[in-house]
């Protein structure tokens, strides 16, 4: 790949090298060159009467494709998105599962993010579910698969958008995952926490969105 600095001097190179074949061209030939101005600027006079002007308020669209360094959706697996950042190189982009959790009016509620993690560590993945403002966050995050005795995880932070639970996944958590149906994850209005909000975070394709996922690369020793 050509890096910027040589290009650059390369291009003051030829600049300087144009500039002094200018000054001998007008020390020898000066009648030549004006000339040549001449036809240049009615050349340039009967292309601007040809040429239509351009509407700046015309929008002339941009491609659909995702830009390097944009994210989008590369593949859905059932009910997960399979969420990559472009890359020139697709071997190398970094991808995570996403699916939006819904009321039970249909309206958006939480949201989950899985990515693997490197393999050797104890822990297999992370996973970040948002949750809106208003959660009460003494009451701690919970998920269940299939009914079976779930977990409880805190919550880390909150910013303008949301709440988030910052989780790691086990091995035995991530087969839970794939092994199971559903998984029901339990949030508590702060205004009503005696009253838990279900909701229900499906399971369909998660196993084959999992293994479409890269770990990101494990950090140099």
């Amino acid at each position: 790949m050509l890096k910027t600095r040589p290009l650059l001097s390369a291009l003051a190179l030829a600049a300087m090298t144009g500039a002094a074949m200018a000054q001998t061209a007008t020390t020898e030939a000066p009648a030549a060159e004006a000339t040549e101005t001449t036809q240049t600027e009615q050349s340039q006079t009967e292309q601007a009467q040809t040429t239509p002007a351009v509407d700046s308020t015309l929008d002339t669209g941009q491609s659909e494709e995702p830009q390097v360094g944009q994210g989008y959706v590369r593949e859905s697996f059932g009910d997960w998105q399979l969420q990559c950042i472009k890359e020139e190189d697709a071997t190398k982009e970094r991808c995570q599962l996403y699916q939006l959790l819904l009321g039970e009016q249909g309206n958006p509620v939480a949201e989950v993010l899985i990515e693997k993690l490197p393999d050797g560590g104890q822990v297999a993945a992370g996973a970040t579910v948002a949750v809106p403002h208003g959660t009460a966050l003494a009451k701690d995050l919970r998920i269940t698969v299939d009914g079976a005795k779930g977990k409880v995880y805190r919550y880390a932070f909150c910013d303008a958008a949301s709440c988030y639970a910052r989780i790691g996944l086990l091995a035995a958590d991530v087969s839970a995952f794939q092994r199971g149906n559903s998984a029901k994850v339990t949030i508590f209005p702060f205004e009503s926490q005696d009253t838990p909000v279900d909701l229900t975070l499906s399971l369909s394709g998660f196993t084959a969105g999992y293994e479409a996922t890269t770990a990101p690369a494990a950090p140099a020793e």
